[in-house]
């Protein structure tokens, strides 16, 4: 009986150990990519996946977005100034196949090539554009990075430059340069109301000059405006027709 007993818990055992290795579950965001004796034969799941055991291994692979944060980068833009960019990266395995078989750790590999393809981009721009054309320079390093994953069965959805930081110098400077551009504009503006202004005078004495009775009404009103101002002090306006034919009784 005892010998009958040891070989049913030994059978017990091979049967635990032989399931235990055979069976697999695999969750809906997971895939695995099978190899039976080191040759790729295929991928399955999700679900309940039964394997050879010693014959066939698996390895799980994540279809889920994966975030990855992109560590700060020295980056020289064209205008030779320097900062420090950081991103954010968003990406996803679309074939399990070939992120498990073309490339030993994808993980590895696509955070190191998004760090040198954001230096390369961004060094092609100058810092004004970074500043202000971020969406942009995102769609730009995405739509590379893309291509240059797609041999690695992933995608890259999206990439979100987080922070441009500057040195205090380069902030003055900034500060300064917005100060001198609002100061450019306020004086554009303030000659573009000059010329506006000059362009109605100019059209006013053309109409008062073809109407002299429009000049004298004008006259009346100047004095109206005189006499309503409590003042010690009364400019009274001389017509200058009247000076001009003073001057040539004068000459004569």
């Amino acid at each position: 009986m005892s010998i009958g007993y040891v070989a049913y818990l030994l059978l017990t055992l091979v049967v635990v150990i032989f399931l235990s290795a055979a069976v697999r579950i695999l969750r809906e965001y997971q895939r695995g990519v099978v190899f039976t004796l080191g040759r790729f034969t295929g991928v399955k799941g999700p679900g309940l996946i039964i394997l050879v055991p010693f014959v066939q291994q698996m390895v799980k692979v994540d279809l889920r977005v994966v975030v990855r944060d992109v560590p700060p980068q020295d980056v020289i833009s064209r205008d030779n100034v320097s900062v420090k960019v950081n991103a954010v990266l968003y990406f996803r395995i679309v074939d399990a196949e070939r992120a498990v078989i073309q490339v030993e750790d994808f993980m590895a590999a696509t955070n190191q090539l998004a760090q040198t393809t954001l230096r390369s981009v961004l060094g092609k721009h100058e810092l004004d554009e970074m500043l202000a054309e971020r969406d942009r320079l995102n769609s730009d390093i995405q739509e590379i990075l893309d291509q240059r994953t797609d041999a690695w069965g992933i995608k890259v959805s999206n990439v979100e430059i987080k922070h441009v930081d500057l040195n205090e110098n380069m902030i003055r400077a900034i500060a300064k340069q917005a100060e001198a551009e609002r100061l450019r504009r306020a004086k554009v503006i303030n000659a573009e109301g000059e010329q506006q202004a000059a362009a109605k005078l100019v059209e006013a004495g053309r109409m008062l000059a073809a109407e002299p009775q429009a000049m004298q009404l004008r006259y009346f009103e100047a004095l109206h405006d005189i006499a309503g101002e409590r003042s010690s002090t009364v400019v009274f306006p001389l017509p200058v027709d009247l000076l001009s034919q003073f001057m040539k009784g004068q000459g004569k």
